[in-house]
């Protein structure tokens, strides 16, 4: 695997991610169950904007730098907007976060987290970064492998009933890619129904993903909610035109607090013609 996040960390993908993933760990926070969270892809979890590779692509300038400037006045956004915020306060001014530090500070002392990386030097910064969270386990492993190792979740002997599983590849195989993770999605299931997964996926040519959402649709859960942010025309299949999240058993009226998330967001950073987003059902509980 070559791909590191370091050089997209802040874009608009990274932006429709983690307002995702932090309005679902409030939903389940809501609760005073204990909640476990699994990050299959997690990254190094702490990203430096002003590093060479971020500087690269500037990529960050497009997405966060923007979306701070404008800053929309929706719930979810400010949510994540304030998530930066306490970041670049606790790390720098350059600092931005990955899913694993959102994890560690939008989850409880009482919750348990892990997180999987495979490319060891991100691996191994995962770890440093995260050597003192307690309720992590940062492991040097393959995150597909790991659903099937981690899941259902425990403490002790007891099961962990409620979480989240957060699939994020890297698509490095392209449409290949889309099928492993619909079959991990498929196994998670079948270990642990009542858990919450969310799947990243990128958007280039729309009717490629055809196949995808069908097979998405079909998974044996409660419900599978689909969200998109197209920063411009889903027609190049050259270049990342926008990108989505699968949520299969999403929590009850996630998809009302996370419509006008999604449009404040492409008011806020998508200005190319033929930028758009959804929040739509493709399976929804009865």
């Amino acid at each position: 695997m070559n791909y590191r996040h370091a050089f997209h960390a802040g874009n608009h993908a990274d932006i429709l991610k983690h307002v995702v993933v932090l309005a679902l760990c409030d939903a389940l926070v809501a609760k005073p169950t204990p909640v476990f969270a699994l990050d299959t892809h997690a990254g190094r979890g702490l990203y430096r904007l002003r590093s060479g590779s971020a500087q690269r692509t500037k990529e960050a300038a497009d997405g966060i730098g923007r979306l701070m400037a404008e800053a929309p006045r929706d719930p979810a956004v400010t949510r994540y907007l304030a998530a930066v915020k306490a970041c670049r306060a606790a790390h720098g001014m350059d600092a931005y976060p990955g899913s694993p530090w959102l994890l560690a500070h939008a989850l409880r002392p009482e919750d348990r987290i892990a997180c999987c990386e495979l490319q060891p030097i991100e691996a191994a910064a995962l770890k440093a970064n995260f050597a003192d969270e307690r309720r992590m386990q940062a492991f040097a492993r393959d995150g597909y492998d790991a659903i099937r190792a981690l899941l259902p979740p425990k403490d002790g002997d007891a099961r962990i009933g409620r979480g989240l599983v957060l699939v994020d590849p890297p698509y490095e195989s392209q449409l290949a890619e889309f099928d492993t993770a619909i079959a991990a999605l498929r196994e998670g299931l079948q270990r642990w129904p009542q858990g919450t997964f969310a799947l990243w996926y990128p958007v280039k040519l729309r009717r490629t993903l055809q196949p995808f959402y069908r097979r998405a649709a079909a998974l044996p859960a409660k419900s599978v909610l689909r969200l998109e942010l197209m920063m411009r025309a889903d027609d190049s299949p050259l270049r990342l035109n926008g990108s989505g999240m699968l949520l299969v058993n999403a929590p009850w009226k996630l998809d009302a607090a996370l419509r006008p998330a999604l449009a404040a967001l492409q008011g806020a950073i998508a200005e190319e013609r033929g930028a758009s987003h959804r929040v739509d059902w493709l399976l929804e509980a009865s």
